[in-house]
């Protein structure tokens, strides 16, 4: 813990008076254009990746990056979305996936979860990755498995009735992302499960 406690000395004293105006405007605005939807992965850092402010990415952030289709009841994920979309407004939803992930390397590798009852039920909710998984050339199968889970989870968002409305208005974009950690790459997915730059 010293070293997180470290952190928050330089940070109060080295960043903050910096950024103090910032700080003071957020203390009474919260308006991010943005919902970011991220592994839960400590590799995989949105505001890191995309270079934005606090108070820019409202970020709610998932084993595998899994977005649980709507449903009856009430759950962390489906309370985020419908916070953002309903409440603050966003006009941009990024489900972002990334190399290596343990959750997809696990269900690409058929990995015995025995162990990990709770990991195996959210897993889960990838279900529908597999049927979606065609190899692109030179691809392998945990590629192959992390694009076509970002597709699938973009159809369970679709599904929450605060998306639906804003879709059905033309108020919110979704966006399928593919973080690469070696090299930094951000590839936006198209809407055909082909992959193209975007950063």
């Amino acid at each position: 813990m010293h070293h997180l406690t470290e952190g928050t000395r330089r940070f109060r004293e080295n960043v903050f008076p910096a950024r103090a105006e910032l700080f003071r405007r957020l203390a009474t605005t919260h308006r991010p254009a943005t919902l970011f939807i991220g592994c839960s992965d400590a590799r995989v850092v949105p505001e890191l990746i995309t270079q934005q402010d606090p108070g820019e990415l409202f970020v709610i952030r998932t084993a595998g990056n899994l977005v649980p289709a709507h449903a009856p009841g009430t759950d962390a994920v489906a309370a985020g979305i419908e916070y953002a979309v309903a409440v603050l407004g966003v006009s941009d939803i990024v489900i972002c996936g990334h190399s290596a992930c343990g959750a997809m390397t696990a269900l690409a590798e058929h990995h015995d979860l025995t162990a990990l009852p709770s990991v195996a039920g959210w897993l889960r909710h990838a279900d529908a990755a597999p049927a979606r998984t065609a190899p692109a050339p030179g691809e392998s199968a945990v590629d192959a498995l992390v694009r076509a889970n970002v597709h699938a989870q973009l159809a369970s968002l679709a599904t929450h009735p605060s998306v639906a409305r804003a879709l059905a208005r033309g108020t919110v974009r979704l966006h399928g992302w593919v973080f690469d950690i070696p090299t930094g790459t951000v590839r936006e997915l198209t809407p055909a499960a082909t992959a193209a730059p975007a950063a």
